[in-house]
């Protein structure tokens, strides 16, 4: 089986993550991906010329083979890793829309296609969590099909065919039984980091739009203090302004020529004599 479109996705996929994201990567192809190409697929290559009964009632190892393994342990294995990284693909898919759409316009619609903010962070957000669901599925997948982690060295099967009950043995038990336990390890140690993932992107863009409202807040609370400072100040000098215009009645009249006039003048009503 050819793993190579899922190193492709995986590594395009890689550019748009954080440090915790790169991490989950290199553990998917170190951990889980070599390891499978390289040892657990041989392992389980011949299971089922391996599984042996103490009977030679055709049909009746197959019967039991089927019943104690609906789905062989390797190929649940890579169905999982399959089914994990396709979310990847979303973030992919957005990124290529976004700069198709560039391209389309003629014009950059954005600073960076590839920046995690917006819509493509919601994308990203998503994937995270179909990621970790994902892995919670195939752990509880693997519990209930397999009646746990274990791979027993011998089954007991009584089902047709079979005349009666039979022993059943099973080839490498025990080597199965270690990469088993190391597959549950790697998927827990997945879907931490991809908690951890989450919880430190939504914590981090809580924060920097909490900051950017109380920027925008301080910002409107200055201006408006501004605006009445200044309001404050051209107060005073309307007020002058207002007061200089408007006709009082001083003392002392000045007539035309310049001299004082006394203010009974002004009571009886006479003009003052002119120049």
């Amino acid at each position: 089986m050819s793993w190579r479109f899922l190193r492709d996705l995986l590594s395009g996929a890689n550019k748009y993550s954080t440090g915790i994201g790169r991490i989950w990567v290199a553990v998917v192809f170190i951990f889980r991906l070599l390891v499978y190409i390289a040892a657990a697929e041989n392992i389980w290559k011949y299971e089922h010329d391996e599984f042996e009964c103490n009977i030679k009632q055709p049909g009746c190892e197959n019967v039991c083979f089927d019943h104690f393994f609906p789905i062989s342990h390797i190929r649940l294995w890579a169905l999982q890793l399959i089914m994990v990284s396709a979310p990847s693909l979303l973030v992919v898919f957005h990124v290529a829309y976004r700069e198709n759409r560039g391209t389309h316009h003629n014009r950059k619609l954005y600073k960076r296609p590839g920046e995690l903010d917006g819509g493509l962070l919601c994308t990203y957000l998503i994937s995270l969590i179909l990621k970790t669901g994902f892995e919670i599925v195939f752990l509880v997948l693997f519990y209930k099909l397999y009646n746990g982690f274990k791979v027993p060295r011998l089954v007991k099967c009584d089902i047709s065919p079979c005349p009666n009950t039979v022993d059943c043995y099973i080839s490498k038990p025990t080597e199965k039984m270690i990469f088993l336990y190391f597959l549950v390890a790697t998927s827990c140690l997945c879907i931490v980091l991809n908690l951890s993932e989450l919880s430190y992107l939504i914590f981090k863009y809580s924060i920097k739009c909490y900051l950017k409202r109380y920027i925008k807040k301080r910002q409107g609370s200055k201006s408006d203090c501004h605006k009445s400072e200044i309001i404050s100040r051209n107060r005073p000098a309307a007020a002058g302004r207002l007061h200089n215009s408007s006709p009082s009645l001083p003392l002392n009249i000045q007539d035309k020529c310049g001299k004082k006039l006394p203010v009974d003048l002004e009571e009886e009503g006479q003009r003052p004599p002119s120049c």
